[in-house]
């Protein structure tokens, strides 16, 4: 009888090592889905501080409302998500409700998660759960009365959001779907570059059509060839996601984040599609406005600060050098209704992203120490209405509030 228990038992440990070995391969093929769904969704630009540890909790995001800073979401059971289950996780992507029952901020833009897949949602807890586990007590509501108070986000939802998987347009191709179920869902590229309304909302008939942005302006990036990316080719599209910079344009400010996190680790084949799918879109002006004329007192003091500061990198025709500096003249970042992008570089400096297909890093330095207010809004006027260009002025007021 105990030769018969010991073999019987070395047959249920052999058949059960098997069944474990048979499913491990699948167990991790999903973890190294739900790797790429974290990719997709740029979990990292939020939830890891500069310097700190993968998803232990980030830098403090700066709303209309207040201060608001992303939470620790490490499998850690007391300062992170490891008490959560799958269900949780779901409920919090799909619907913004945490396993407390506390209602998300849509900071946390779970108005375009929930549009996501729940396999692609399983898979993300699936990778979640490899994570290092990090104690990190993190504060995330720093907002003040009555914006603290979650139970007002009832009231929001109600009013902004529509829970719902996203729909195939059955009328276009499977790579156009791609690509757009990236931007609307897992991608979130509306929280920042869809307009919002008083209550912080995307306003849905003005989709990807431009933003501010903690002092940045997230530019139009619709089809549109006047403000948006119209112009740009789908291989121009494919290689400013996939390096930070193009002939027309070089990431700074959180899109560089992006860059770095996200868009330069995504497969070329959704970097297509996700070109396909923003060509295809519409919004914002068409018709440029009458520019400045070159009469104008401040489009003259702008030129000869242009002349004298940038034109050695930027060039006197404003046609930059490519890779290095970014063309101005008909470039639609530069012609956006904000000038706050342009004020925040030429006041801070700003550095390219570094990615594995461009690892050196196009850099422009800060020139707040050089040129006062009414300098800045000059010489950003004069660029903005040459050489093509066409946008409203920037005021001396408008640098003042952004230095």
């Amino acid at each position: 009888m105990r030769t018969f228990a010991l073999s019987l038992s070395l047959a249920v440990s052999a058949l059960v090592s098997s069944s474990v070995l048979a499913q491990a391969p699948d167990d991790d093929a999903k973890i190294i889905r739900g790797r790429y769904q974290a990719v997709l969704a740029d979990c990292a630009a939020c939830h890891t501080k500069p310097g700190g540890a993968s998803l232990a909790g980030g830098a403090p995001l700066q709303t209309p409302f207040g201060e608001l800073i992303p939470p620790n979401i490490t499998p850690d059971e007391e300062t992170g998500i490891g008490s959560w289950t799958a269900a949780d996780f779901r409920r919090a992507m799909k619907e913004g409700i945490g396993h407390d029952g506390k209602r998300l901020y849509p900071a946390m833009p779970y108005p375009a998660y929930t549009k996501m897949s729940d396999q692609d949602i399983d898979a993300l807890w699936s990778y979640i759960r490899t994570v290092e586990p990090v104690h990190n007590p993190v504060e995330a509501n720093q907002l003040p009365f009555p914006f603290n108070i979650r139970l007002v986000m009832l009231g929001w939802n109600m009013v902004n959001f529509e829970a719902g998987d996203f729909r195939p347009d059955p009328n276009r191709s499977e790579e156009w779907n791609r690509g757009a179920y990236i931007v609307q869902a897992a991608g979130h590229c509306g929280t920042c570059h869809t307009p919002k309304s008083l209550l912080g909302a995307d306003k849905g008939d003005e989709a990807l059509q431009g933003a501010s942005l903690q002092g940045w302006y997230a530019p139009n990036i619709t089809g549109n060839s006047y403000l948006g990316i119209g112009s740009w080719s789908e291989e121009e599209i494919v290689a400013y996601l996939k390096t930070g910079q193009n002939a027309h344009s070089i990431a700074s400010g959180p899109m560089r984040e992006a860059v770095q996190e996200s868009t330069s680790r995504m497969n070329d084949a959704d970097l297509k599609a996700i070109a396909v799918y923003l060509k295809s879109t519409e919004g914002g002006e068409t018709q440029k406005p009458q520019p400045i004329a070159a009469e104008d007192p401040h489009m003259r003091a702008g030129a000869m600060i242009y002349h004298d500061t940038c034109s050695a990198c930027h060039r006197a025709d404003g046609t930059g050098g490519r890779q290095l500096f970014p063309a101005l003249a008909g470039s639609p970042l530069v012609q956006q209704p904000s000038a706050e992008t342009l004020t925040h570089v030429v006041l801070n400096g700003s550095q390219g992203a570094a990615t594995p297909e461009a690892r050196t890093t196009p850099a422009m330095p800060s020139f707040a120490w050089r040129l006062d207010d009414q300098q800045v809004a000059d010489v950003l006027t004069y660029i903005r209405n040459s050489w093509g260009n066409a946008a409203p002025p920037v005021t001396a007021d408008g640098v003042k509030a952004q230095r």
